[in-house]
């Protein structure tokens, strides 16, 4: 892209958001959850309606895809549409592997066909894609050039998916190192970060593979130290648990439960956005005792 072209769009994207430099930025952090990920929808509706503004979004497998449909312009209602009639063949195929169960090279196609976007310079507002290095273990996170292979890398849930070579990296879902994309926010300039996490334990016994790993990778969490969880201004968790990881037909059911934990999360969502409001306010109002001389 031409610098020049590329110092337009910064100023146009600097005139849209102008009233951030009065109020505090917020950004989003959403967790994968595959078919669950659709709570994160009822999150956002309950965001837009009570006029909260969303500056930046970081996303985690299913919670990547949901922001990268939501910043492509897609309102919440379109996309509960097509989350609701989305199948596992819509963004992967089974193909036994020594390296996976299944492939998602039909995420490339799903972008072009459903939203229409097929590089993150083509979104509406910023966002972050993080997946996790496969060799080193640590996040990765994406913002710039093509959104289809960092989008498979964040969904490549390890075991189910083959991992997705991309610049150099072997890379796997987003959740291990980063199960919900907390710093990747305040990196884009969050003073306020609502995360929202979608609990995939549960509790009821296994009956296949797929419910095994998603099974013991929960566990993994719970026992995990969780830094996300310290660096949040505010956690949502909508109760998704009874639902299980493809049940995408039951999106309505998904989108109520993550309305009504927002609902309920909404007085510390204020709460944390007049906090950041004072702080930003106090940092801008000039030093009342006038400069000090020597």
């Amino acid at each position: 892209m031409p610098r020049w072209l590329e110092r337009a769009k910064g100023r146009l994207r600097d005139f849209a958001h102008a009233d951030t430099r009065q109020r505090p930025r917020i950004g989003l952090a959403l967790g994968g959850g595959f078919a669950r990920g659709a709570a994160h929808l009822g999150v956002l509706r309950l965001l837009e309606q009570n006029k909260i503004p969303i500056d930046c979004i970081a996303g985690t497998s299913a919670g990547a895809m949901i922001g990268v449909s939501y910043a492509s312009g897609r309102s919440t209602e379109q996309i509960e549409r097509q989350s609701a009639a989305s199948r596992f063949r819509d963004f992967g195929q089974w193909k036994l592997s020594k390296m996976g169960l299944a492939t998602n090279d039909r995420i490339d196609s799903y972008l072009r066909h459903y939203l229409g976007v097929t590089s993150f310079a083509e979104l509406k507002f910023p966002m972050t894609i993080a997946a996790t290095d496969l060799e080193t273990g640590d996040a990765v996170y994406f913002r710039e050039g093509p959104l289809g292979p960092p989008l498979r890398a964040s969904c490549a849930y390890p075991g189910m998916f083959c991992p997705v070579e991309y610049q150099g990296r072997m890379l796997v879902d987003g959740f291990l190192a980063a199960a919900v994309p907390v710093a990747a926010a305040q990196e884009m300039g969050a003073d306020v970060v609502i995360a929202v996490f979608l609990d995939s334990d549960s509790g009821q016994r296994p009956n296949g593979v797929v419910d095994i790993l998603s099974r013991s990778f929960a566990i993994l969490q719970k026992h995990a130290d969780l830094e996300w969880r310290s660096a949040a201004s505010v956690i949502i968790a909508p109760n998704v648990r009874q639902i299980a990881w493809d049940e995408f037909e039951k999106t309505p059911l998904l989108v109520e439960a993550g309305e009504k934990a927002a609902n309920a999360a909404l007085p510390k969502i204020r709460g944390a956005i007049e906090i950041a409001s004072k702080v930003k306010r106090g940092r801008q109002s000039p030093n009342r005792m006038g400069p000090i001389r020597e």
